[in-house]
């Protein structure tokens, strides 16, 4: 497919994601289905054009005064590629594919806009609603925070040290352009694809079948290094979902202790199995049904809380769901994040340790969700987070912001936003 084609299948697809409403994956694999036609290269490249056009969707609206499915796909290519209107209207020439060109009037209103500094609201490219909530997380840098989380995604992963070192997985991988991360002790980058390129399938690589690395962005990697699991601990993953943080922290204690893994959706927890046995982790018990915690109330050494939150930190990857978040999913997620931070204390032993995870950029469920635990259970105490994180990362002192925990961001740390914070239970 030329790019005419292309373009004409992201507008199509942009349709489909609007009226109905859908998921852009979704949309994205349909549309693949009922195409056959279009290889591997031709799939990446639309996908590319999507989600170029919905991380950006607000720039791209300003740019034509319009956020129709062609406007959007339109403006996010333009401003991707860098590429002049007069020339992609010119390499639609021949191409019977191709959406209608841009008109005079279309011509006319972007020579005018690409000469100007875009407004406030388009270079962050986050919902109207959202942007108090981004100053009040970052201040006067909001906007240059909003506007990377509009950027191309790097993919990351774990080298699995259950079975292999970092070095031998980057070794194995070298074809695919695979570097150590900044950060994170284990991690491994593939950088933001560029034009219409797309990532390798890292997945089919016989390193991946062997276990010896997990896919997993730096900073999940990174707030797993913070909780501290060590060797011999008892630890309850306590949202433990796909199991990302339980391998990662399997790992870090050498199989040596207990990770119990519960879910209260089990269909979350569905894919552990079989990602615990490639990777090789033997001191992981999965646990479905919450009865089967009472035993572990007050022993836990460590219980980490991987909330349940608006994924606002993974718009990167996710960018439609920043314009299908609402006020009032955001506040049913704070409901649940109280709820559950309450229940899993429950489990911390006297002198053990609380550890809370979001990946969000929101401080309402990051540093507010913090200083409410802390006012409703007095017997915790909020951890000296700067030594944490020194310790820890010694090399990246200055790297975060604390603000009651550490928050990340693809801004300050290059990976998705998270946010960490480290509660210490008194001794009785």
């Amino acid at each position: 497919m030329r790019l005419g084609g292309r373009l004409s299948a992201a507008i199509e697809i942009l349709h489909d994601i609007e009226t109905r409403h859908r998921p852009a994956a979704d949309a994205l694999r349909d549309w693949g289905l009922s195409h056959r036609f279009a290889g591997a290269g031709d799939r990446a490249a639309i996908g590319n054009i999507v989600y170029d056009a919905l991380r950006r969707r607000r720039a791209a609206a300003w740019l034509f005064d319009s956020d129709t499915p062609r406007a959007l796909a339109f403006g996010g290519l333009l401003m991707e590629s860098g590429t002049a209107p007069e020339t992609l209207n010119a390499s639609f020439a021949n191409d019977r594919f191709a959406p209608p060109p841009l008109s005079e009037t279309e011509l006319n209103l972007l020579r005018a806009r690409l000469g100007e500094d875009l407004p406030e609201g388009a270079r962050a490219n986050v919902p109207e609603w959202c942007e108090p909530l981004m100053r009040a997380a970052f201040g006067a840098d909001w906007i240059a925070e909003a506007a990377a989380l509009s950027g191309r995604p790097p993919l990351d992963m774990r080298a699995n040290t259950l079975k292999a070192s970092r070095e031998k997985v980057l070794a194995a991988l070298a074809r695919c352009g695979a570097a150590a991360s900044r950060i994170a002790s284990a991690g491994m980058r593939i950088a933001p694809v560029a034009g219409d390129g797309r990532h390798p399938n890292v997945q089919a690589e016989p390193a991946f079948r062997k276990g010896w690395f997990e896919v997993q962005d730096e900073g999940s990697q990174i707030v797993t290094e913070l909780a501290g699991a060590a060797p011999g601990e008892q630890v309850l993953d306590f949202c433990a979902g796909a199991g990302g943080k339980t391998l990662a922290m399997s790992a870090m204690m050498d199989n040596r202790g207990q990770i119990h893994a519960y879910d209260a959706d089990r269909q979350r927890l569905a894919p552990i199995f079989e990602r615990l046995k490639r990777a090789g982790c033997r001191n992981v018990q999965v646990v479905a049904d919450e009865e089967r915690l009472a035993p572990l109330l007050g022993r836990m050494d460590l219980v980490l809380v991987d909330a349940p939150c608006t994924g606002s930190g993974t718009w990167r990857r996710r960018p439609d769901a920043k314009w299908r978040l609402t006020r009032q999913q955001m506040e049913a997620r704070l409901a649940e994040q109280s709820a559950i931070l309450d229940a899993a204390s429950r489990y911390v032993r006297p002198g053990g340790r609380l550890a809370y995870v979001t990946c969000s950029i929101f401080r309402e469920e990051n540093a507010a969700q913090a200083e409410a635990f802390l006012a409703r259970n007095p017997a915790f105490r909020l951890a000296d987070h700067d030594a944490q994180w020194r310790k820890r990362f010694p090399a990246h002192a200055g790297a975060v912001r604390i603000d009651g925990g550490i928050v990340l961001s693809p801004a300050m740390t290059g990976t998705d936003g998270f946010y960490f914070a480290c509660f210490e239970r008194g001794a009785e």
